[in-house]
């Protein structure tokens, strides 16, 4: 049965805003336009309007239709309208499925820019018969892009985006046979840029591997144009892209075996000019980058001087190829519980890998790697690895003791929930002010359209139309920031029972840890936790309850030794299947600090026990 029998749900695409056209303002009004006429002005105070701005037709893979659907699967609407077929998808098999679909759950489909409406037999077999046409100008349109690019690719130019290193974008004009001018782009050398990017293959070749040729950068402190350490991925994508390769007869071979769509003859290809490869990538919103195979590229001799000899450039990717299988370990779960809380006092992520030791009861003995250690080779951190399975240990046993001192842990959560406490009071305050603010604009707006009736021809009606317009922009500014300021409360709202909990939970964690799964232990410990960093020596374990401004971190300069000699820094470690081991350049993934500071005068930190 539907719970909500009055509602109707109105669903809106662009695939990008242009402000032009079918925006999602217009097909929101239209849609609404036909709830009003159909089902009166009731049904258009109770509308659910879903948004999508920015997606594509292609597949159903968009944040507000997904959330639309959980909707329509708890039956909260009667009905789902869109201003044309097209914008629910352009892909016959989705669409067939979610027609089926909300059958099923008995919710009408309505397209209202083709008269189709799903709750006559008629119209759900025209609606079939339209999404076939819908499918037909996708794929057309696909077609069309290629073509473009292959009209592209024949003038071998560079067409617009982030530049590859060793690289800027050039505008270069000519006249036409028509006398017009016309301006297109070329890649200009950048010297400097270009040195390294020749360094990076020669490590690449005399290490053969990307985390030798990663570390070696990082020793010499060479940095990409954003000035941060080139990554393993950022050294990957760059032996991959083909604009290096020099446009010789190996380049010209390589591109005939792999059935390369080429638009450049063979004496084009003069051993100076570098590569242009159109379609290289399958991107999509809301999924990683694919990287398509050679034989689907679209290739030309470029304008610019390539860097790269063919036949090194061939090579490199066999042996990327090569190295990827063999890379290849039998998976093993994380088995770490400090996975994601363990940061070295040099301010980066520690991560857990295992060793090929075990302890007497047979389990695998794991060790905690500072990531900055191990991408530079010890260069700019020397810290000592944490052994994993003492680490977690103590920082159980330290919790259980937490229990014992109850009074001191619980002050520490009230001092937390006045602060979470005292934000959301005074994000409530402004919100308050902000609605207020709103309504009066309204009713400004409102009162102004109201005299333009009066105004028939009259002079002012321009300087009226104007302030309504300005007027508008004030009050689409405040629900922006209203919606803003909502989910920063929603974010600090932090409830009673959410710290009861955490009260209860001392007790459970003492008598229970023991006999909990590792997720359990590892739920348990982040409930409580809110990081542990790691000096070398020592673990200070910091509780939810203390701000950042109130811990002492261990000074960096005193872990900066040499462990070379120690057995368990040389053992080769083995990566966990499960660990995301990539690089995270966000601000959050590391502590935020760049200097040393005091250092801690306990195990735990100041104020944090």
């Amino acid at each position: 049965m539907r719970k909500n029998d009055d509602i109707i749900a109105i669903y809106s695409r662009k695939s990008k805003f242009t402000g032009k056209g079918e925006s999602i303002g217009n097909q929101v009004e239209l849609c609404k336009e036909y709830v009003r006429v159909h089902y009166g002005d009731t049904a258009v105070d109770k509308v659910a309007v879903y948004e999508d701005e920015g997606f594509s037709g292609g597949n159903l893979n968009r944040p507000d239709f997904k959330i639309m659907m959980d909707a329509a699967k708890k039956r909260k609407f009667k009905a789902i309208i869109v201003y044309r077929l097209d914008r629910i998808s352009r892909n016959i098999s989705d669409f067939a499925s979610l027609i089926e679909e909300l059958a099923r759950l008995d919710i009408s489909f309505v397209s209202i820019k083709e008269q189709f409406d799903t709750s006559t037999p008629m119209g759900r077999a025209m609606m079939y018969i339209a999404s076939v046409f819908s499918q037909l100008e996708r794929e057309t349109i696909a077609e069309r892009i290629r073509d473009n690019m292959h009209e592209l690719a024949k003038t071998g130019r560079w067409l617009g985006g982030t530049t590859p290193t060793g690289y800027a974008s050039e505008a270069v004009k000519s006249i036409t046979i028509d006398g017009k001018s016309k301006k297109a782009c070329k890649l200009k050398l950048i010297p400097e840029e270009a040195d390294i990017v020749r360094m990076i293959y020669d490590l690449y070749i005399e290490t053969d591997s990307l985390t030798l040729t990663e570390a070696a950068l990082i020793k010499q402190g060479i940095k990409t144009k954003n000035n941060i350490y080139f990554t393993r991925f950022s050294i990957k994508a760059i032996l991959q892209n083909p604009v290096y390769m020099i446009a010789d007869e190996d380049a010209y071979n390589f591109f005939i075996q792999n059935d390369t769509d080429l638009f450049s003859e063979k004496d084009a290809f003069d051993n100076k000019h570098g590569i242009m490869a159109y379609n290289r990538t399958d991107q999509e919103k809301g999924r990683a980058t694919k990287y398509l195979p050679a034989s689907e590229w679209i290739v030309s001799v470029g304008k610019h001087p390539g860097l790269v000899l063919g036949k090194v450039w061939v090579q490199i990717q066999e042996s990327l190829e090569r190295n990827k299988s063999k890379s290849f370990r039998k998976p093993r779960s994380n088995e770490a519980l400090l996975t994601g809380l363990l940061f070295c006092s040099c301010g980066e992520r520690m991560y857990p890998k295992m060793s090929k030791r075990k302890t007497a009861d047979g389990k695998v003995i794991y060790t905690y790697v500072c990531k900055m250690k191990e991408r530079s080779q010890r260069s700019v951190c020397n810290s000592k690895n944490a052994n994993g399975n003492t680490l977690d240990m103590a920082v159980i046993e330290q919790i259980k003791m937490l229990e014992e001192d109850r009074d001191t842990f619980i002050a520490q959560l009230e001092q937390s929930r006045r602060f979470y406490t005292g934000n959301r009071m005074d994000y409530e305050q402004r919100l308050d002010d902000m609605r207020k603010e709103t309504a009066d604009t309204e009713k400004k707006i409102n009162s102004l359209v109201d005299s333009l009736v009066d105004m028939g021809d009259s002079p002012a009606k321009a300087h009226v139309t104007k302030r309504i317009e300005q007027l508008n922009e004030e009050y689409q500014s405040l629900e922006k920031r209203i919606q803003e300021l909502e989910g920063l409360t929603t974010q600090h709202a932090l409830s009673d029972i959410e710290f009861d909990l955490m009260r209860q939970l001392l007790t459970v964690f003492k008598d229970g840890i023991d006999e909990m799964t590792i997720e359990q232990k590892r739920a348990a410990i982040r409930t409580i936790v809110r990081k542990v960093i790691w000096d070398g020596v020592n673990a200070h374990v910091v509780l939810f309850g203390v701000q950042d401004d109130e811990i002492e971190y261990p000074e960096i300069a005193s872990v900066a030794s040499d462990n070379t000699d120690d057995e368990d820094e040389n053992e080769e470690l083995v990566a966990f299947s499960d660990v995301d081991y990539e690089d995270d350049d966000t601000e959050d993934d590391r502590l935020g600090k760049t200097n040393p500071l005091s250092a801690s005068k306990t195990h735990w930190g100041e104020n944090s026990k």
